[in-house]
């Protein structure tokens, strides 16, 4: 019991413990991330753009080449 007391202690209590921690849970993310990633490919391969999707850059918008004309 004393050794799991331990390793808490040294894990939130020591900089090396924190630094430690972080770096595993930021690690934990990107393998969560790429996994997650990977399905939704995999769910919508032949995902074709409609007319209700929308883009994040709005790279086909008709009204910003409009205004360089006047």
């Amino acid at each position: 019991m004393q050794s799991i007391s331990d390793f808490f202690t040294w894990l939130f209590n020591d900089r090396t413990g924190v630094i430690c921690l972080v770096l595993a849970g930021v690690a934990i993310c990107l393998i969560i991330s790429f996994v997650l990633e990977r399905r939704m490919r995999k769910q919508y391969y032949n995902h074709k753009k409609s007319e209700n999707d929308w883009d994040l850059f709005d790279s086909d918008d008709e009204s910003d080449s409009d205004e360089g004309d006047e």
